[in-house]
């Protein structure tokens, strides 16, 4: 082999490890230059056999809603993707994003929903170097996922309404409004994602508060997407006043919807239980979120830049995707709420992926 053969060859070899690494990953800066050319948050599920997740019970051991260990018998609903209309998106490239991500800090704020997709993320990072030592601890408060190799943390902050919680000897728990004491724990993150909704429409023994507080006003109960309203305009606020947009980015998680009714796509008196298919069509049937319009009102108002992951009329029209009686529990919980993972939160993040690739 002369010189010229050997010089070409260590060159190959020199491109090939580049392309691993996500810098010369033309399929992904491609993706992403077409993703700019529409809206990435329209379009449809397409059925593809050959898209297989990025991970299973096998490449990720804290998958959590893991359906297919708890029984859950058909396997479609795992090789869903999304296809905007109009455009391409870049395939979901964990290499690539651990290498513009390292030593980063990317947080998730919210309730059991923003610990979906979190856990989702940490599986899709996890499964692209299955060999390389990482951190996955479990708190109350603060979980945490690291791959110490790229320095790289993210991690997952729960608290389900973004404002305070606090209480009170003789009232018992009071959801204040307009008050938010422990927002220290959502600085010093280069990314941040925050998300909350479905707690304030929980009743009975699902509902973990028992008076609203706006002021020196406290009531038992008042309109819960008034209340909504009013918290996540709290949030705004303090987004506002406390974030550097230099520093960190932030998004919120769109409202993630629940399909407890079947008779929004045609089954009354049917939930989630047994679904198998996507509902067909341009658009969900069933009547609008209601908290959705609220989320566009409140960031569309904010002074520094917020980006919406604007995933609730994609979402709504994966009735298939979500646990059932395979979360775990058995067959006498019926969780139409949550998604099964691999799934659809693999998606949300892809589409996280996309909108990163825009800095």
């Amino acid at each position: 082999m002369n010189f010229h053969q050997v010089l070409f060859l260590l060159l190959l070899i020199f491109l090939v490890d580049l392309s691993d690494y996500g810098v010369l990953a033309d399929k992904t800066n491609d993706g992403y230059k077409n993703a700019t050319k529409c809206n990435i948050y329209q379009g449809r599920w397409i059925y593809d056999n050959s898209s297989n997740p990025l991970y299973g019970t096998s490449t990720c051991p804290f998958i959590g809603l893991d359906c297919q260990k708890f029984g859950r018998p058909d396997k479609n609903y795992l090789h869903y993707r999304w296809q905007p209309t109009g455009c391409d998106i870049p395939r979901f490239n964990g290499r690539d994003f651990l290498t513009r991500f390292k030593g980063k800090k990317i947080l998730f704020v919210g309730d059991s929903l923003s610990n979906n997709m979190w856990v989702s993320l940490s599986c899709m990072l996890h499964a692209a170097v299955p060999n390389a030592k990482y951190t996955f601890q479990l708190n109350k408060g603060l979980s945490t996922f690291t791959i110490p190799e790229y320095g790289i943390s993210v991690n997952f902050l729960k608290n389900g309404f973004l404002v305070d919680l606090v209480s009170d000897k003789t009232r018992g728990l009071i959801l204040k409004l307009d008050s938010i004491s422990r927002g220290n724990q959502w600085l010093g993150s280069d990314v941040a994602i925050f998300n909350t909704f479905h707690w304030w429409s929980h009743t009975g023994r699902a509902k973990t508060w028992d008076y609203f507080q706006t002021g020196d006003k406290i009531v038992k109960e008042m309109n819960r997407m008034e209340a909504f309203k009013i918290a996540l305009t709290t949030w705004s606020k303090w987004i506002d006043h406390n974030i550097d947009p230099s520093k960190t980015r932030v998004f919120y998680q769109g409202v993630s919807p629940v399909h407890l009714n079947g008779g929004e796509w045609g089954k009354p008196g049917k939930t989630c239980l047994g679904e198998t298919v996507p509902v067909q069509g341009p658009s969900y049937p069933g009547r609008p979120n209601e908290g959705e319009a609220i989320v566009r009102s409140v960031i569309g108002g904010m002074t520094k830049p917020v980006e919406l992951l604007d995933v609730t009329a994609m979402t709504e029209m994966r009735k298939d995707g979500h646990p059932s009686i395979y979360a775990g529990g058995g067959d006498r919980l019926n969780d139409c709420s949550h998604w099964c993972l691999p799934g659809v939160p693999d998606a949300w993040n892809q589409l996280l992926y996309t909108a990163l690739l825009s800095h």
